[in-house]
C-alpha cells in the first residue's frame, strides 16, 4: 500500500519514491505526495523523473492503492523515481478546497445549512447545501463573512483521531462519519481556527489545504442556482 505523505503535509512538492509496480499505463509508488482524486478535490498532476528520462503524470486515483497515470512506457518496479507535483495546480486546489471548509461551516452556522456535495476545480468551486433558497442579501453577508475569515488569518492545521472519539466529540452534522466505511478506524481532521481563537470548523478531511486562511485570498460568491427540492447550490471564485 502506498505511504499517503500528502495527508501528513500539503506543502512539498517534490518527493523522491521507489516503483513497486506497473500495469498498464499506471505506477503504483511506495510512497507519493500526489493527492489522488477524491472528496470533490481534483487530483493533482506533476511529473516522474528518472535522470533526464520524464514521464508526465495525466492522473491520480486511488483504488485499492494509489494509482499514478502517465504517458509512456512505465518505469519498471525497483526504479527510484523523482516526483514533482504541479506547484501551481496544488496551491490552488488547496485554496479552494480551504474556502469550502469555510463556506460549509458558515451555512451550517449561521443558516442550518447541511453541505450535501461539493465539487472544486482550478477557477471556480460549488457547494450544495439543504436550504430552501438563498437571497441577494443572503449572499452578500455570506461573502462578507467569508472575507472576514479569510482576512482574519487564522490557523488550519490536522491530525489523526480515533473514529470513537471522532464520533463522540465531532458535530455530526459536519462531519457526517456515518458515510464512512466501518473499516476506517482513524480519521484525519482538519481543524480551522476562528478570529477568537476558538475551534471555528472541525470535520473529517483526506483533502490538501493551507495553513492560514489569509492564504485563501479573496472570495466571491459568484451565484446561487436550486440544485433540487429544498436544495441550494452556490458557486463561487478566488482571486
Amino acid at each position: 500500500m502506498t505511504d499517503a505523505l500528502y495527508l501528513d503535509d500539503s506543502e512539498v512538492r517534490s518527493f523522491e519514491a521507489t516503483v513497486e509496480r506497473t500495469l498498464d499505463d499506471r505506477v503504483v509508488l511506495d510512497a507519493t505526495h500526489f493527492y489522488p482524486e477524491g472528496g470533490g478535490q481534483p487530483a493533482d498532476r506533476g511529473t516522474l523523473s528518472v535522470g533526464d528520462r520524464e514521464w508526465v503524470v495525466t492522473d491520480v486515483q486511488k483504488r485499492d492503492t494509489i494509482y499514478h497515470h502517465v504517458t509512456g512506457t512505465p518505469p519498471e518496479p525497483g526504479t527510484a523515481v523523482r516526483g514533482e507535483l504541479d506547484a501551481e495546480r496544488r496551491e490552488t486546489l488547496s485554496r479552494y478546497h480551504t474556502a469550502q471548509h469555510l463556506l460549509s461551516a458558515v451555512l451550517l452556522d449561521e443558516y442550518d445549512a447541511e453541505t450535501t456535495g461539493n465539487q472544486i476545480h482550478t477557477d471556480s468551486a460549488r457547494i450544495d447545501a439543504a436550504y430552501d433558497r438563498f437571497d441577494e442579501t443572503e449572499l452578500a453577508d455570506i461573502e462578507a463573512r467569508l472575507n472576514e475569515l479569510v482576512d482574519a488569518g487564522t490557523p488550519v492545521t490536522w491530525y489523526t483521531l480515533d473514529r470513537a472519539v471522532a464520533e463522540r466529540e465531532l458535530d455530526p452534522e459536519r462531519t457526517r462519519l456515518e458515510l464512512l466505511p466501518d473499516s476506517i478506524t482513524e480519521l484525519r481532521i482538519v481543524e480551522i481556527e476562528g478570529p477568537d481563537g476558538e475551534v471555528f470548523d472541525r470535520t473529517a478531511c483526506a483533502g490538501t489545504h493551507v495553513s492560514s486562511t489569509d492564504a485563501i485570498g479573496e472570495i466571491t460568491v459568484t451565484g446561487r442556482e436550486t440544485a433540487g427540492k429544498g436544495e441550494e447550490r452556490l458557486r463561487f471564485e478566488l482571486e
